[in-house]
């Protein structure tokens, strides 16, 4: 299984500290920043897990580090801990893709919940990508007639039907009709319909 981590940004050192030694009790692998900076030259970003943000720190602020990886089209969960004051900011960011925020002081156990729920989701949007680049790579197998072919089949057209209009023999279509299904790891064209919704879907 891929290593995850629990990466804590936070200029607090105190709190670096306290997540950390709270988060590897519970078995969890930790890595801290001081900064948004330090994070992003660390390459963190690339390491799956989830991302504890604090939102105000000095230089790059935890917002500014969210519309950045966001930008980046980066997977990782985020969950953003805030001051009293910083509420409507967690709660936009939740609106713009953030997994969950957390008002300091917060409770430790309702903290390690949280994070297991995001990891939970973001093992499941890894999974999810996996698939659909997978897909992808199947799609890029097929030939240019062969994805003529597929593109009526998935509307249900008859291969006398598919002959017709791309003006080849019916034989031919059913040779193409089986590489397709082949090529593409399904066994019917109904199956293949909806591996090709779930691709669409996540555009």
């Amino acid at each position: 299984m891929t290593a995850e981590f629990v990466h804590i940004v936070d200029d607090d050192a105190a709190v670096r500290d306290a997540l950390h030694w709270l988060l590897t009790s519970v078995g969890r692998e930790v890595k801290c920043y001081g900064s948004a900076e330090a994070f992003l030259e660390s390459g963190g970003e690339a390491a799956p897990g989830v991302l504890v943000l604090d939102i105000r720190m000095e230089g790059m602020s935890g917002l500014e580090l969210f519309g950045k990886l966001k930008e980046a089209g980066t997977a990782l969960p985020i969950i953003f801990l805030t001051g009293h004051g910083d509420v409507p900011l967690a709660v936009d960011a939740i609106k713009s893709g953030a997994f969950d925020f957390l008002e300091k002081p917060f409770d430790d156990h309702e903290f390690v919940k949280i994070v297991e729920r995001a990891l939970i989701a973001g093992r499941k949007l890894r999974r999810a990508t996996e698939q659909t680049g997978e897909i992808v790579r199947r799609l890029q197998s097929l030939s240019a007639r062969e994805m003529q072919v597929m593109e009526l089949m998935v509307t249900g057209r008859a291969n006398k039907v598919i002959a017709a209009e791309l003006d080849i023999a019916i034989r031919t279509v059913e040779v193409h009709r089986a590489r397709i299904l082949t090529k593409m790891g399904v066994k019917t064209a109904v199956a293949l319909s909806a591996v090709l919704s779930s691709v669409q879907g996540k555009d």
